[in-house]
């Protein structure tokens, strides 16, 4: 900023000096980061806790058994929700695998810090010993995206994106959405689970699977087919040992996870299965998590963001209330 002095003597002193205390008042006042502010008064903002114990019944919704599928590791069940809207020959083709049996006794080939888990069969480059498909494709086109569709609803955040135009959520999962091109895609956020591919648009199936288990990798977005994301389960696979090998895969030598089985849930007995709930992302319940989480008001925050990331959204999952 330039500040023209003008006038003589004393007046020009004068001037000088009230310039000088201005900057320097400038230079010591403290300074808050872009939509940062003081945190308000107790009980005056909710929290996450407030909005979901304020949540009436109808705002959460029990996952499609059809559509969910329980991966049976050593140390338990991880439970992820498979996206047909956005991903629907990786969904079906993912069943069809998983109801001939494909994924029972493989294993997890990759432990990567911060970044993913990946598992499929060890033996998939030796013909003579590779995995049979019987029934299931062995490859698909890409789905990275899908057309914009207004009667799949979007809850967008307030608060822009560094990859996309906008962003926001859709049936529970996190989306981006271009209206110049009329595409909207699923996002690499922390529990996500996508189909591994070759160097090939078209070469992915399913029978190889990642879950994201670090920081959102974005810059996979529209590079891979996302198809679901871990409703439970998160801890088992972040808590897994990490590859020896480059980029976290399991070298010789290492023991390997075994994937003990792959099911849909509507495959086993009702006794058997995961009675969870998921908090609906089209309801003011969660818009209201989403201000929740963009201005956090818990006692030991003493100042508030005022902003929210994409990946900072988690969507709450619950076990479903008996009567």
């Amino acid at each position: 900023m330039k500040i023209v002095l003008q006038g003589r003597g004393s007046d020009s002193r004068s001037m000088r000096m009230v310039v000088a205390g201005l900057c320097m008042s400038w230079l010591l006042a403290p300074m808050a980061a872009p939509g940062q502010t003081e945190k308000p008064p107790a009980g005056t903002a909710s929290t996450v806790a407030d909005v979901l114990a304020a949540a009436r019944a109808e705002d959460w919704r029990t996952p499609d058994a059809e559509n969910t599928l329980y991966v049976e590791l050593p140390g338990g069940r991880v439970v992820i929700e498979l996206a047909p809207l956005f991903a629907p020959q990786h969904v079906a083709n993912v069943k069809a695998l998983a109801r001939e049996y494909y994924f029972d006794g493989l294993a997890v080939l990759r432990v990567q810090d911060n970044y993913v888990v990946q598992w499929g069969d060890p033996e998939v480059d030796n013909p003579q010993k590779a995995r049979r498909i019987t029934n299931a494709r062995h490859s698909l086109p890409a789905e990275f995206d899908r057309s914009i569709d207004e009667k799949i609803h979007f809850t967008p955040l307030p608060d822009g994106d560094v990859y996309a135009g906008e962003v926001g959520f859709s049936a529970g999962l996190p989306v981006a959405r271009d209206r110049h091109s009329n595409r909207m895609w699923l996002v690499h956020c922390y529990g996500m689970a996508g189909a591994g591919r070759g160097d090939s648009r078209d070469s992915g199936s399913g029978a190889e699977m990642y879950v994201v288990i670090g920081h959102a990798p974005r810059h996979l977005d529209r590079n891979v087919t996302l198809f679901g994301k871990v409703l439970q389960g998160m801890e088992l696979l972040s808590s897994l040992p990490r590859g020896k090998g480059p980029m976290g895969f399991i070298e010789p030598g290492q023991t390997r996870v075994p994937i003990r089985s792959i099911r849909v849930a509507a495959d086993v007995p009702l006794a058997g299965r995961s009675d969870l709930q998921v908090l609906r992302t089209d309801t003011e319940t969660f818009r209201k998590l989403i201000e929740a989480r963009r201005n956090r008001s818990e006692e030991w925050f003493l100042l508030q963001a005022g902003r929210v990331e994409l990946a900072n959204v988690p969507v709450p999952v619950r076990k479903k209330e008996t009567k």
